[in-house]
């Protein structure tokens, strides 16, 4: 049976591939810091993108390199490698309109409101706002989705009991 695409999972679930492309990208971005001079790269950043680099912006920047670790840049692959394939995951699963995907969507959305928040309250910002904006409208069309998917449902079953 042929049916139409639902337009707002396939839109979640493109938004969902792109964050897995950026993540990869994160992870792969720290893996490629492994044993190299971050401070170095600071510098040779700023001088590129003709910013002072004796000044205190950029002495700031390169003195924080300084404390990272190889330890913590895998570290920081891991997490974004393993976040890229959650959201790999979710986003392949609503192109294919997966009622697992939906949920599993819905509940990993629904976990991320408090920090969002929490983070909102900590430090605004409209990177932040727009994160946690996103998130709720994703949140809250699924439900409603959900929600109708299951109304439909429980019509057709009502029309076929005798």
């Amino acid at each position: 049976m042929n049916h139409p695409h639902n337009k707002g999972l396939l839109t979640i679930g493109s938004f969902k591939l792109l964050k897995a492309a950026f993540f990869v990208a994160m992870g792969l971005g720290a893996l490629h810091f492994l044993n190299a001079d971050l401070g170095d790269f600071i510098g040779q950043t700023a001088t590129a993108l003709r910013f002072d680099p004796d000044g205190k912006f950029v002495d700031m920047l390169q003195s924080r390199a300084d404390l990272v670790t190889d330890r913590q840049l895998v570290m920081v692959s891991v997490g974004t490698f393993s976040y890229a394939a959650v959201a790999l995951t979710e986003g392949i699963g609503l192109l294919l309109e997966q009622t697992w995907a939906e949920y599993l969507t819905l509940i990993i959305g629904i976990a991320f409101l408090p920090w969002e928040g929490f983070e909102m309250l900590r430090h605004a910002s409209l990177w932040r706002a727009g994160v946690m904006v996103i998130n709720l409208a994703i949140v809250a069309y699924l439900l409603w989705f959900l929600r109708e998917r299951e109304m439909q449902r429980r019509a057709v079953e009502e029309r076929e009991e005798p």
